[in-house]
């Protein structure tokens, strides 16, 4: 039988022992500002339309506590007021989780170096939930994107016809150029990896398109390697398509690939467990205690509510 208060005697005893920090590593990753090149839809399912998912990836090299984001984004008929709610999932690339379905359905071109089929549940925040909150600020009143891909996310054969996912986009579009600010009111823990970010955003009265930036990335903090942004909607999912191979290239094309405009923050844990391991918890708790002064000020420095929600992540993390 497990014992129930290890973890919570580690925190408090580590809390008590240490009082001075012994370092403290900020994290931030940003792939710049948006281009103008494309806008592709991101929208939590609604009334007014089928949830459609765009993901960006990123990469970790030690774990790290995300504790906040930024998107940027596009409104199409609609103004900041008219934002209504934020959906952020995480996902593994395909094949490194271990419901992936493998081999894949057939249905997309390729799943190579796509998100997985499913979230990362333990890494999914939702304002209507409260594990996130979020702010937005209008950035530009007329701003311009050369394509978008809105509705046209197909399989690869529709009707006998294959290469139905190459539409070429939608063409032009223009719009309110927003940034929202999300915090993470349960921070994310992850360890070193390959991940997708992926963000949703419901507008009462039109639609969301996610920015696109350059690619490769000409930001502070560029990753190696730097896959293209993928797309999907409830009709393709557990399916991927990469909206410049895939869908704006023309066939036999090297036509444009792309990056989405977001960023994220927090602080790194060079020193946490090992995820699965033994001692992943009390080696999770002694690196926090050290690293901020005591498992308090970790707790307050990494934007969680109380130890105890510290706690519950350190236990998510250890055991996913």
């Amino acid at each position: 039988m497990r014992s129930r208060f290890t973890l919570a005697s580690l925190l408090l005893t580590a809390g008590a022992c240490v009082t001075a920090p012994a370092w403290a590593d900020s994290f931030f990753f940003t792939t710049g500002t948006a281009d103008g090149r494309l806008g592709a839809l991101s929208r939590i399912e609604s009334p007014a339309g089928i949830e459609t998912e765009t993901a960006d990836d990123f990469i970790l090299t030690q774990t790290t506590v995300i504790s906040g984001a930024t998107i940027t984004g596009m409104l199409l008929r609609a103004d900041v007021a008219d934002i209504t709610s934020v959906e952020v999932e995480l996902y593994h690339l395909f094949t490194q989780d271990p419901f992936d379905t493998v081999p894949p359905s057939g249905k997309v071109p390729s799943r190579t170096n796509s998100p997985s089929d499913n979230e990362i549940d333990s890494a999914t925040r939702d304002a209507s939930d409260g594990t996130l909150s979020f702010s937005y600020s209008s950035l530009n009143k007329n701003f311009e994107v050369s394509n978008t891909v809105v509705n046209g996310i197909n399989p690869f054969n529709v009707n006998g016809k294959t290469d139905a996912n190459r539409t070429g986009g939608e063409g032009p579009a223009s719009g309110e150029e927003v940034e929202i600010t999300v915090t993470f009111t349960k921070p994310i823990v992850l360890p070193a990896g390959h991940y997708f970010f992926r963000p949703e955003v419901l507008v009462s009265d039109g639609d969301f398109l996610y920015l696109s930036a350059p690619r490769p990335l000409v930001s502070p903090t560029p990753i190696n390697p730097d896959l293209q942004a993928w797309i999907r909607n409830a009709h393709l999912a557990p399916d991927w398509l990469r909206i410049g191979t895939d869908i704006v290239d023309a066939a036999g094309a090297t036509g444009p690939t792309f990056n989405m405009t977001y960023s994220l923050s927090g602080n790194t844990i060079p020193e946490a467990g090992v995820p699965g391991e033994p001692n992943c918890h009390g080696q999770t708790v002694s690196a926090l205690a050290r690293q901020f002064g005591g498992v308090k000020a970790a707790a307050s420095t990494l934007g969680f509510s109380s130890v105890a929600a510290l706690q519950d992540a350190s236990k998510e993390f250890c055991n996913p």
